[in-house]
């Protein structure tokens, strides 16, 4: 049970971070991925301008021009990509390294994966982008499965490290993470 103490406590959070080390790090480097956005060179000198020159206090704040779930392309417009197979020593299965991520997730915990709209990821996803959630989560949480020539979305949430891909590239903006229980999350342990 949550005490009065411990939801007090909680609520300074947020200004003990604003006063952190860890928050003048994130804000002196906050125009560094935005300035990409002109391209290579541009990016390069104005990054150099701003950690170099000014040291990340540049009076204002760049912003990307559009959220990441709104830059994903049509499958039919984009070649298909034939990935190799694990080396195992450069390159390895996404089991093997879920495994080392030391993720434990209770079988009956409930799915902590939300779906909007249970049919969009094969009514809608499937057909425009080939359902990219498949592609893009490093742990294999998503598939497509076919049974009798059906298409199934299958959600693995056991394989989920939280790093919450899901939640940001989707382009229906159809999956929402949300905190599990339990805390069953990546642990790193063996990394």
């Amino acid at each position: 049970m949550i005490t009065l103490k411990r939801v007090k406590n909680l609520s300074v959070y947020e200004e003990k971070f604003n006063k952190s080390w860890v928050y003048k790090e994130l804000h002196e480097a906050r125009n560094v991925k935005p300035s990409f956005s002109w391209g290579l060179i541009l990016g390069i000198i104005f990054t150099g301008i701003d950690q170099i020159l000014f040291r990340g206090k540049l009076p204002f704040t760049l912003r990307h021009k559009h959220a990441d779930h709104e830059t994903l392309k049509m499958a039919d417009k984009m070649p298909k990509i034939d990935y190799p197979k694990p080396d195992n020593i450069i390159t390895f299965d996404k089991t093997s390294s879920v495994y080392l991520t030391g993720t434990n997730h209770t079988d009956n915990q409930p799915v902590h994966l939300k779906l909007k709209d249970p049919e969009l990821p094969i009514k809608y996803t499937l057909d425009k982008y080939d359902e990219p959630a498949q592609r893009y989560c490093p742990a294999g949480v998503y598939e497509v499965q076919y049974e009798n020539d059906l298409a199934k979305f299958v959600i693995n949430s056991q394989n989920c490290i939280h790093c919450k891909t899901c939640d940001i590239k989707e382009p229906s903006q159809n999956i929402t993470w949300v905190t599990p229980e339990g805390g069953g999350g990546p642990k790193y342990g063996n990394m």
